[in-house]
């Protein structure tokens, strides 16, 4: 055989057209990145809007800006190289780029003085973007090389019949064009290469690219033939694609119940593959193929008709990401020849392309509802139905890609048609249907492993048997396709046998290359219906074992993700209407999406470097409103939410309740979504805000107001926090959650002094309330304690208090808090009462130290009344003493109302708990230890029992045990303050009684005994006589007190005189009230 003679299957033409196709699309990526380095009006990471944000919104857009951030770090300006913006050299950077590509260095030594200095640092900064331009140029000549290569061989090309060498020689020549368009597009492209003269053809190349298209066209010139052939060839396929709505609604498209008879039939066609061929690659090719070989236009009526249906369809193309193409501006500037029809086809574009569009848009959202709702209730159609399935995620997402592009670059005054509120419902039923696929893909594998051994392999052979001509290589091809369908069972599927086709789909490939070519024995021209057969199969083979990328090719919208602002605008405005709220879900769901659009050849896109700044604006992103005064709405009255007038009337209530039910559907629809290296929960999404929003609402519904110490009444919060809990209920009804995991996390954080994000709880807010204005009120003689009705009243005064004291301290309020802040909370009300006390306690021995002389003297002067007097005298700060023991019995009342309400509300809830602990509290042994009794007192305590010891009060004195002394002293220093008290007995009220009380308890030591304690007493009782009140406050002391007993004071001074002292004040009170 002649050396001359080309042999297809030595020119590896599949394999070339593989390998350049994604390494095209990987060069793609690094030279948009690139641009977007060095772009001066940048759009990636500056496409963020404006949208209100504000409200109660379950799902936030600014959410899952995380997602978008690997891509538009690569908008940073900051990234660009220092020495491209450095004013010192900027002088020298214009004279490269004006001398460019004959760059002198050696003769212009006074214009790149300065750049000299510093070459290599610049040269080794640079190394990445010049090394990828070598790359691009690398490329070309492999592209230029193959293109040759396949003109002479004469290739044959019909998207219909060898469609994987058709697609992927159109596919290589756009992306080609595409490169080459945005490689111009690189501003800095010539300072880059400039300095660096290793690779001249490089600067050449920039040269002659200057105007990508014009160069492209002359270099085309020789592959005219065979690009037009291929383009011709879509004459079958895109007409038949680019119908209007009315003609899909004709022809019941996509219907799987027009016809039902047929309803379980396997969809078929002659060409499979081109049923479910992106529009939008379609279209690309079109318009960038007929630039190149634009003199077909003028002969071959087909092919204009094409070019003007593609030129009447779109206003731009999509190069790459978010770069587009203005094509008839483009065609003007091209072809002068056809002005009027580019015009005619342009103005046909601006008034009804953007109608035909919604309209395909509307018939497909009602056609994938219809579609979905059926295989979600019959999925075995999955099976024969499958091709409806991918054609319809290709038509859905094509039209979304059409308005996401057009939308961004609208060129035409009215924007209706680019506005689609309805957009998301449309996403939605796609991630349906791409569900259903994951779901039951083991449905469609045992369907198609079945249609292959049992019908395509049958078909295949028979086919084969009857070709005239077969050579050798083609024949073992073939007998391998049908060996290995043969050779399939559904028992492969039930054991989850991984199935792997990759090798004959390449296999096909390559056998499309060898047929195709000019003279080849085989000639796939001539056997039409066995290259539609095998592509029909090969769709079966992607059924079985390529579901998820079959979903990728047909439905991937991972273009959202360079179209941020749409993406953030089109999901706000999803949740704002309330028909369509409850498909926001598919927003985070495109998410999943952006996995897709990363290419192995620019790894740094994934670098978490890059996600922090644009992580860091869009939380700090705050949308500006501007405030206006209104007055204040009239109140409406209780209960009218309920009126109604007939069923029919709804009111905002009602669709407040359904636009957040459908919310719920939304969140409720998937269980999770991963995102790179994430999985978002959005149920666990909801419970924590809903976590967040319960505890900022239960804060709120305090009304507490610093600045007029107002607050709401506890019964007033606990009604209002049981409503908002039966209306959290309501939310298991429509979402999968546990919202009593919410309830318990949040109320129990509301016992605590702050929460977990270190915010004031109503633990906090109520007991500094109730310490700092009730009880301080009580101090200063605003309010009394009534012990008849167990609550604080308002006293008399010229100052009216802006509170009721009764609405706030009786039994009903008192129980209400209880409720609120449970056992935790009501613990640390007590200890905070406790550390006040500890505080005034401190300051009164204090006082008791500077009187204690005096006070020794007294003690020993009972019988001698003037000097009494007269040392009675020298007592300084006698009024201080009263106050703070009026403090003290203030406080020790309130907290006995606080731990009886507590006792009431836990008997309710724990009844047999309470008893238990009860049980415990009456019945320890006298002969146990202290540490043991105080830890059973300290449980009992926060039951609300009374106990002997106060474990609270033992712990706030605890720490002033130093300042005690001996237990001698601190029977002195008692003994004295008691004595100090009884000098001031005129002035002395009942509310002082605790206080004296507490004295008793102050002594150190075991279990305080009654013998010991009578003493201080007996001091306390021999000063009796100054005032009939202390017989009754003597009486009390006895009766409250577990050490003292009755025999104890009857040995002090009779009884007769105790009956007498209530006698006298029993008559006193008669004449005052006569």
């Amino acid at each position: 055989m002649s050396r001359g003679v080309i042999q297809p299957s030595q020119q590896k033409l599949a394999e070339k057209l593989t390998i350049l196709n994604d390494r095209g699309i990987g060069m793609l990526t690094r030279v948009y990145n690139i641009k977007k380095w060095f772009s001066s009006s940048l759009r990636c990471g500056h496409r963020f809007g404006k949208a209100d944000t504000s409200g109660f919104c379950l799902v936030s857009p600014h959410l899952f800006f995380f997602f978008f951030s690997p891509f538009q770090a690569c908008g940073d300006p900051k990234a660009k190289p220092s020495y491209l913006v450095d004013k010192n050299l900027e002088s020298a950077v214009k004279f490269i780029v004006r001398k460019f590509p004959a760059v002198e260095t050696r003769n212009n030594n006074q214009q790149l003085a300065q750049l000299q200095k510093e070459k290599s640092e610049i040269l080794k900064n640079l190394a990445l973007y010049y090394f990828t331009f070598v790359d691009v140029m690398e490329f070309k000549d492999h592209v230029c090389e193959l293109l040759n290569t396949i003109d002479a061989c004469q290739v044959f090309f019909d998207i219909t019949v060898n469609f994987d060498l058709t697609k992927n020689y159109l596919d290589l020549v756009v992306t080609y064009t595409t490169l080459m368009t945005i490689l111009s597009r690189i501003e800095e492209r010539k300072a880059i290469i400039g300095l660096d003269r290793e690779y001249p053809r490089l600067g050449q190349m920039i040269v002659d690219y200057e105007n990508p298209l014009k160069k492209l066209m002359e270099e085309f010139v020789p592959h005219g033939k065979s690009l037009s052939d291929a383009l011709i060839s879509l004459q079958m396929v895109y007409p038949r694609r680019n119908l209007s709505a009315d003609q899909w609604r004709n022809a019941q498209l996509l219907s799987l119940i027009s016809a039902p008879s047929t309803m379980l039939n396997p969809a078929q066609s002659d060409t499979m593959p081109c049923e479910y061929l992106s529009l939008d690659a379609m279209e690309k090719w079109i318009v960038f193929g007929f630039i190149l070989c634009h003199a077909v236009l003028n002969s071959d009526a087909a092919a204009l008709s094409l070019w003007k249906l593609a030129l009447q369809s779109s206003t731009c193309l999509c190069l790459f990401r978010d770069e587009v193409f203005h094509i008839h501006k483009a065609a003007e500037d091209l072809y002068n020849k056809r002005i009027n029809d580019i015009r005619e086809c342009k103005e046909q574009a601006l008034s009804h392309a953007g109608s035909m569009h919604r309209e395909r848009r509307k018939f497909l959202r009602s056609a994938l509802k219809e579609l979905a709702t059926v295989l979600a209730d019959q999925p075995g159609l999955l099976g024969p139905k499958a091709l409806f399935v991918f054609m319809a995620l290709s038509f859905a997402r094509d039209e979304i890609i059409w308005l996401l592009r057009h939308a961004d670059n609208i060129q035409k005054k009215s924007t209706d048609d680019f506005i689609d509120k309805h957009i998301a419902e449309l996403i939605f039923y796609m991630e349906e249907l791409r569900a259903h696929v994951r779901k039951y893909g083991p449905v469609m594998q045992r369907y198609y492993v079945q249609y292959l051994s049992g019908f395509d392999a049958v078909v295949l052979n028979e086919l084969v048997q009857n070709l005239s001509v077969c050579p050798e290589d083609e024949s073992i091809i073939m007998s391998s396709f049908v060996n290995t369908m043969t050779s399939l069972s559904v028992k492969q599927v039930e054991d989850g046998e991984v199935f792997d086709f990759r090798g004959m789909r390449l296999d096909w490939f390559r056998l499309q290359a060898y047929t195709s070519v000019s003279k080849a024995s085989l000639g796939i021209a001539d056997h039409k219906e066995l290259g539609k057969m095998m592509n029909t199969i090969i769709f079966h083979t992607k059924m079985v074992d390529s579901l998820v990328e079959m979903l990728v090719e047909t439905s991937d919208l991972s273009i959202f993700c360079f179209y941020s602002r749409a993406f953030e605008k089109m999901f706000q405005q999803c949740l704002e209407l309330p028909s369509q709220s409850r498909h926001s879900i598919c927003f985070p769901l495109l998410c999943t999406h952006f996995m897709s659009c990363t290419h192995e050849l620019c790894p740094e896109e994934l670098l978490p470097k890059h996600c922090a700044k644009t992580i860091s604006q869009a939380v700090n992103k705050k949308s500006k409103k501007a405030t206006g005064k209104k007055g204040e709405p009239e109140r409406e009255k209780p209960g009218v939410e309920s009126m109604r007038k007939n069923r029919l009337l709804v009111t905002n209530l009602d669709k407040l309740h359904t636009a957040l039910s459908e919310l719920c559907f939304s969140i409720n629809y998937v269980p999770n979504l991963a995102v790179w290296e994430h999985t978002f929960t959005p149920r666990e999404y909801l419970t924590s805000h809903l976590e967040i929003r319960f505890t900022k609402s239960i804060v709120g519904m305090t009304m507490y107001n610093q600045a007029t110490q107002e607050i709401a009444k506890p019964s007033e919060l606990l009604t209002s926090v049981r409503a908002y809990m039966t209306v959290l209920q309501s939310i298991e009804n429509y979402v999968t959650i546990d919202i009593t995991r919410v309830f318990n996390n949040v109320l129990l954080q509301q016992t605590q002094h702050l929460d977990s994000h270190g915010e004031p709880t109503i633990t906090s807010l109520y007991t500094n309330w109730y310490l700092e204005t009730l009880l301080r009120q009580v101090s200063n003689g605003h309010i009394a304690y009534f012990p008849a009705m167990k609550a604080f009243v308002n006293l008399p005064t010229e100052n009216e208090l802006t509170f009721n004291a009764e609405e706030y301290s009786d039994i009903s309020e008192m129980r209400s808090l209880s409720e609120l802040l449970g056992p935790y909370g009501m613990k640390f009300l007590s200890e905070s009462l406790m550390w006040h006390i500890s505080s005034q306690v401190a300051e009164l021995k204090k006082l008791v130290v500077e009187n204690m002389e005096v006070l020794t003297q007294m003690r020993t002067s009972f019988d001698k009344p003037e000097h009494m007097a007269a040392l009675f005298k020298k007592l300084t700060s006698v009024d201080s003493v009263l106050k703070r023991m009026t403090i003290i019995g203030v406080i020790l009342s309130f907290r006995s109302l606080a731990q009886e309400a507590l006792r009431d509300v836990l008997s309710c809830h724990i009844p047999f708990l309470v008893s238990s602990v009860e049980d415990f509290k009456d019945h320890i042994p006298r002969e146990t230890d202290m540490k043991v009794a105080m830890n059973v007192y300290e449980l009992s305590s926060a039951a609300g029992l009374p106990c002997e010891i106060d474990p609270a009060l033992v712990v706030a004195l605890s720490s002033q045990k130093s300042a005690h002394g001996t237990r001698r002293q601190s029977h002195q220093l008692a003994s004295s303050s008691l004595l100090k008290i009884g000098q001031e007995t005129d002035k002395m009220t009942t509310r002082n009684r605790e206080s004296v009380y507490l004295l008793l308890d102050m002594v150190p030591g075991e279990k305080p005994h009654a013998a010991y304690l009578a003493v201080p007493m007996r001091h306390y009782v021999d000063i009796g006589p100054l005032g009939t009140w202390w017989f009754g406050i003597s009486t009390h002391i006895v009766q409250e007190s577990p050490f003292l007993t009755m025999d104890l004071l009857e040995s002090c001074f009779p009884y007769v005189l105790l009956r007498n002292a209530y006698h006298a004040v029993y008559k006193q009170s008669i004449s005052a009230n006569a």
